[in-house]
Formats: structure tokens, C-alpha cells, sequence
């Protein structure tokens, strides 16, 4: 079997994203995914990206984690998969599709892409940190030296926590430059290493920052790794909404691989 894919990348988190026109892609042979996702045996990606035919949108996004199973929401392969959808001729400049939490708009200027994401509506707040799901799940820690910081065991320690083993969460490491701008490293379940960036993720510190009083604004900029992300957001009585993941995504290149 040949499959035809094309990769992707947004702030260095990178995707193989296939069109599944006619659903003939073996979705549940965990073992193929974790193949193709695999640097050394495969393409390599932090994860892969099945763009189904839906009923009621644009198009569907199915994500899976390098593991090769299914994962939750991907702000960064979400925008990978606009800017692909728009390519194959899916989608103009706007678009409205389905994703694991439900649907989502987005539009495309040139290759930056502006993603909806989900209202948020409860944060918890603990001593070292605070958690919150934007689609996937997040822990947010504040720290100084984040440059020297070994975000995989640290990471990794939280990710399998008591607390959060069974289900996994995302551990996100911050640093504070002012008040409107933030350097972000994240550790990544499902992946289980540290990724050079993480869409839900940059949007879950921005809403941390200002939900603890770190920022009063509400358009933030967000440095990681493979590069910058804006988050813009309102916030109203229930918590916060209108929320959007904003920056710039490429094609790196096009392939076809026989499995």
C-alpha cells in the first residue's frame, strides 16, 4: 500500500498530514502510525494528521500521537491542517471543521494561520502551579532558569505524577519577560519528550499568566523553541472565550511511502 502525505510544520512541531478521501487508511493499526511518526524507520513527526470528509464542515482532523494512538486536541497540527486543507483545495480562506473537542474556525493570511480554540472556563490554581484543559490538558509551572532546565525529567516526573498518570498531562515550563511576553517549553504526553513547541499548550500559559495576575493583557506573545506564537483572548464572567492561537505554519515537503 502507498500512502501519499505531505509534512508539515508549525513553530517546529511537525506533522504528517494525509488526506483520507475515501477513509482507506488503516486508522486503528497503532503500530503503522507509530512507524511513520518514528525519525529513524520513518518519515518522523511529533504526530500524524488524517484529514477526513465531514458531514457538517470542512473537513475532519484526526490526531495521532507519535505512540500511534489517538490524541487529543493539537493547536499547532490543527493550523498545519488548515493551511493543508487550503492547498488541496478543501478550503478558501476561512474554514470551519471538526477536531477532538469539537468544531473550530480558522483563517489564512499568506501562510499565518488564526485558530479558535475552546472557551475555557475552569483553571485550578495550586502552590507550584496551575492546570487547566484547552483542548488537551496542561500543567503550567513558573520557573527562573529556563534556559538550563532538564524539561524531560522534570517533565516526565509531573506527566507521572499520582495525579496525572493515568490520564497524562502536558507539562508547560514559563518564564517571565513582561508583561505581554512569555518563553514557553513544554514536555508533551503522548510524544513523552520535550516538542519544540505546543499550540494548546502556548494557549494554556497565556490564559495561566493572566488568570494569576502575572499579566493584565490580553494579547500575548509566546517564544518557544521553533518559534513565536501569539494568543489572543476576552474574558467574561464564566471565564475566557473568543480565544485564538495565532502563527505562521510551512510545508516542508511532499512524499510517498509503501507500508
Amino acid at each position: 500500500m502507498k500512502i501519499k502525505f505531505q509534512k508539515f510544520q508549525g513553530t517546529g512541531n511537525d506533522f504528517v498530514i494525509i488526506k483520507n478521501k475515501d477513509l482507506l487508511f488503516p486508522s486503528n493499526n497503532n503500530k503503522l502510525i507509530e512507524k511513520l511518526c518514528d525519525r529513524k524507520h520513518g518519515i518522523g513527526c511529533d504526530g500524524l494528521i488524517l484529514i477526513n470528509p465531514s458531514q457538517s464542515s470542512d473537513f475532519e482532523m484526526i490526531y495521532y500521537n507519535s505512540n500511534g494512538f489517538l490524541g487529543s486536541m493539537c493547536g499547532n497540527g490543527a493550523r498545519c491542517s488548515v493551511k493543508f486543507a487550503q492547498i488541496h483545495n478543501l478550503i478558501n480562506n476561512n474554514t470551519s471543521f471538526e477536531a477532538y473537542d469539537g468544531n473550530h474556525e480558522a483563517s489564512i493570511e499568506n501562510n499565518i494561520i488564526s485558530l479558535s480554540m475552546k472557551p475555557v472556563n475552569n483553571i485550578k490554581i495550586f502552590n507550584d502551579g496551575l492546570f487547566l484543559d484547552t483542548g488537551s490538558p496542561h500543567y503550567i509551572k513558573v520557573v527562573n532558569n529556563i534556559e538550563n532546565l532538564d524539561v524531560y525529567n522534570e517533565g516526565k516526573l509531573i506527566r507521572n505524577s499520582k495525579e496525572y498518570k493515568e490520564k497524562g498531562v502536558n507539562v508547560n515550563f514559563v518564564k517571565i519577560y513582561s508583561k505581554d511576553e512569555f518563553q514557553v517549553r513544554t514536555y508533551e504526553r503522548g510524544v513523552e519528550n520535550e516538542t519544540l513547541s505546543c499550540g494548546t499548550g502556548v494557549t494554556a500559559v497565556a490564559l495561566a499568566m493572566f488568570h494569576s495576575g502575572r499579566t493584565d493583557s490580553k494579547k500575548i506573545n509566546i517564544k518557544t523553541k521553533g518559534g513565536e506564537l501569539t494568543v489572543k483572548f476576552d474574558t467574561s464572567e464564566l471565564g475566557y472565550n473568543n480565544i485564538k492561537l495565532i502563527g505562521k505554519v510551512e510545508m516542508i515537503f511532499s512524499g510517498e511511502i509503501e507500508v
